[in-house]
């Protein structure tokens, strides 16, 4: 009886987690900022430069960049740069294949090759290739995209429209996440629920609080802010450059505007088990202040809300089976856990209804959370220990 009582609060516990996460994501995105719906207007006088860092991104280079040289016009004047940063792959062979395809924008499209990063500096992820493409863009603003992401015809015209209206100096928009392996359906849902919860949409966009966010996948800059702050450069051996980025604008006094942009663009992060182990073990714990503590116990509260509740079920129907003088107690295990499993669903129903994100392996989730629970400790290890903290294979130690 102890056993079951105890297993019976800590999946009442699971039940309270849940009901935490399902109010707190209504709350959240009941007040988030949106972009602004199109509007038939005469095309703003200002210049834009789409940059496009890529690295081994051959089986997303073709469509990002189609969906980016079909998008509606933003300005009189627009350019997109694609910047290959040493590429194993086709990458660079792909791009300009795809720009071929679109004749009527070959005035608008180049492909630059970032060229070896400096021996004795160190550089991290996209800031070298971003850095280079700085040195070619003159335009009053400049959009970097990352290579796994697929725009809507009118983003950029959005987007661009809705920078200069509220001024900003930056605008970052939060995209719709996108699931395409298994390995994905398992796991994204989870982090986007966790993502959503832990945005602090309302304090980013608040010039008198401190706290700074931007998403990387899409980052628009007013040109002569981005370099007064130093930009790419500045940040060489950042890893999670995106929130240092942002941190940098408001801590200069400048606009910074994060907006959600879930009718803007698509991001499909990972294409397998594998690429998604490698980045969330990148991200977990920097996400996490860098905190081992917090990593931690994140990926521990990951699994007591969406894995326990699947491994109770069967725990409580051996107990009622193996001990028929607690088998009322067993009996309100078993409900509670299912009650968990019900939420659930829920949750990803509204994520469904709020996000377009299907239920597709909804029943899944329990596996999910073990994984993520595997990524919290992995993380840490392998962010202060160097050891085996890669992305695409580049070494971050």
């Amino acid at each position: 009886m102890i056993v079951a009582l105890g297993l019976l609060a800590t999946v009442m516990a699971s039940c309270m987690g849940l009901l935490i996460l399902q109010l707190g994501l209504r709350r959240v995105f009941a007040v988030a900022p949106q972009l602004q719906a199109s509007v038939e207007e005469p095309l703003p006088d200002t210049s834009l430069t789409v940059v496009i860092p890529a690295y081994n991104e051959a089986g997303n280079i073709g469509p990002c960049l189609d969906s980016v040289l079909t998008a509606q016009p933003p300005c009189v004047d627009w350019q997109v740069l694609v910047v290959d940063d040493e590429s194993s792959d086709a990458t660079a062979e792909l791009a300009a294949a795809c720009a071929a395809r679109h004749p009527q924008c070959s005035a608008r499209f180049s492909l630059l090759s970032a060229g070896p990063r400096p021996a004795l500096e160190r550089w991290m992820g996209k800031n070298w290739a971003c850095t280079r493409a700085m040195e070619q863009v003159h335009s009053d603003w400049v959009l970097f995209i990352d290579a796994d992401v697929q725009l809507q015809a009118n983003s950029l015209r959005r987007a661009l429209r809705q920078a200069m209206a509220d001024q900003a100096d930056l605008l970052s928009l939060a995209p719709r996440l996108t699931c395409g392996c298994l390995a994905e359906w398992m796991v994204q849902p989870i982090m986007a629920s966790l993502l959503g919860l832990g945005f602090p949409i309302q304090a980013a966009n608040d010039p008198d609080s401190e706290v700074a966010f931007a998403a990387g996948p899409f980052m628009l800059f007013r040109r002569s802010i981005y370099e007064r702050i130093g930009g790419h450069r500045v940040l060489a051996a950042e890893v999670v450059e995106d929130l240092a980025l942002a941190r940098m604008i408001k801590t200069g006094g400048y606009r910074l505007r994060y907006l959600l942009g879930l009718d803007a663009f698509d991001l499909r992060m990972y294409s397998d088990l594998a690429s998604l182990w490698e980045g969330w073990t990148k991200n977990w714990c920097l996400g996490l202040d860098r905190d081992p503590a917090k990593a931690l116990a994140a990926a521990g509260v990951v699994v007591l809300m969406f894995s326990l509740p699947w491994l109770l079920i069967p725990v409580a129907i051996g107990l009622w089976l193996a001990l028929p003088t607690a088998q009322g107690w067993c009996l309100a295990l078993l409900a509670a856990a299912m009650v968990a499993v019900v939420q659930q669903l829920i949750l990803r129903l509204w994520n469904r209804q709020r996000f377009q994100l299907p239920i597709d392996y909804w029943w899944l989730m329990g596996v999910g959370g073990l994984i993520v629970g595997a990524i919290g400790p992995v993380s840490v290890w392998r962010t202060f220990t160097g050891q085996g903290w890669t992305w695409k294979g580049r070494s971050l130690g």
